[in-house]
């Protein structure tokens, strides 16, 4: 298992670029922790499963979640809790890291 540190900067492209410099095309990030000044998200609706709605919360959040490298390209489903003792669900498009950190528990895997 590896660990990626993201100290600053958008977390999905860091992850990207930790796993490409450590050789791995495939994947499962079994844990995903840290805190973030912003992210981008997105749900489908309930009418239509083929579409996305895409929403951008420019407010910290703390979260968790996982996912998994697939071919090179991350996919994270996270939660991040926000002010007001909310939770955002959802697949993780991008999330700026200025303030906190985050760290991707990665478990290397053979291609499919």
């Amino acid at each position: 298992m590896l660990i990626f540190a993201i100290e600053a900067g958008e977390m999905i492209e860091s992850i990207e670029r930790q796993a490409n410099s450590a050789g791995i095309a495939h994947g499962a990030i079994v844990s995903l922790i840290g805190g973030v000044d912003e992210f981008t998200v997105s749900t489908m609706p309930a009418g239509d499963p083929t579409r996305d709605i895409v929403s951008t919360y420019r407010l910290p959040g703390e979260m968790h979640g996982s996912g998994e490298i697939r071919d090179g390209k991350v996919h994270v489903h996270a939660t991040f809790a926000i002010q007001g003792d909310r939770a955002v669900a959802s697949h993780v498009h991008s999330a700026r890291i200025e303030t906190w950190f985050a760290r991707a528990c990665v478990l290397p895997m053979a291609g499919e």
